[in-house]
């Protein structure tokens, strides 16, 4: 007599220094959080230490860019960027990305809030495109010659047609994950959810790994891998666990304007 087979899901926790792992040396990698809230920085940090044996060419996609896109952008694993801000709001510019910029390092794609929700939202429905009226009237279209015009067919209306976007990998901070990746991120979700729906492996790295979720803001079965990350977000604010770490935030600036980024890496690792 054979045994019943168990229901009991598979757990997807990993450790968090396996999760670099999990992303392509040339892929598209999502960062969840908004501005200097709720941020992937315990990945980053790892994917910072496993860099030092990879070689990265990745393409950074970002609703809002900050202090863990700056250290990627500073270490060289960023070739392209796709974000409609990039910057550590009150605290000013976001160094390393001002100056790979200035300098024609990096590839910037320029975006709005409007074509990256746009080009999310065609990927969620399976299509190629979301029509949309922003930009109309501007010249945004002139650096973004892939973002096209289409007429509607019901009322012939020109309209901007946004392509979809892409996402290999997506690295989301949560306040809770289960087993079966539930997890909960809180207020000011940004476009977490919808970029953990449209990655191709989606990464939630928690405060608290619990044994399962009654609730959840991003449903287990489109979540690959969780690893526990207490802290995770800091120096960037975890509402209502821990405030932004200013004094941190300026100590990045000042190693970055005296020119001790890779100093500061260091000791970030250490």
């Amino acid at each position: 007599m054979t045994s019943p087979q168990s229901t009991q899901p598979q757990s997807k926790i990993i450790p968090l220094s396996e999760t670099p792992k999990l992303l392509s040396p040339t892929g598209i990698l999502g960062l969840g959080g908004m501005t200097l809230y709720r941020r992937p920085v315990a990945f980053v940090r790892e994917l910072l230490r496993h860099a030092n044996s990879n070689s990265y060419v990745l393409t950074l996609l970002a609703f809002t860019a900050g202090y863990e896109s700056d250290l990627l952008v500073g270490a060289g694993l960023i070739k392209r960027v796709r974000s409609c801000y990039f910057g550590l709001e009150a605290f000013g510019l976001a160094p390393m990305f001002t100056q790979a910029a200035n300098l024609g390092e990096i590839e910037i794609v320029e975006e709005t809030e409007a074509s990256l929700a746009f080009g999310i939202r065609a990927t969620l429905a399976d299509v190629g495109f979301m029509a949309g009226r922003g930009w109309l009237g501007t010249d945004l279209p002139k650096l973004r010659p892939d973002v096209k015009t289409v007429t509607d067919p019901y009322n012939g209306e020109t309209l901007m047609a946004y392509p979809a976007i892409a996402c290999d990998v997506a690295v989301i901070h949560a306040l809770k994950a289960d087993h079966a990746g539930n997890a909960i991120i809180g207020g000011n979700q940004g476009v977490d959810v919808e970029l953990a729906m449209i990655a191709r492996t989606t990464i939630v790295t928690a405060e608290e790994i619990v044994e399962k979720l009654d609730r959840a803001d991003i449903p287990g079965p489109a979540v690959h891998a969780v690893a526990h990350a207490p802290r995770g977000a800091w120096p960037t604010s975890c509402h209502p666990l821990y405030p932004l770490g200013g004094g941190e935030i300026l100590n990045y600036i000042d190693a970055c304007n005296s020119e001790q980024f890779d100093e500061y890496v260091r000791r970030l690792q250490s």
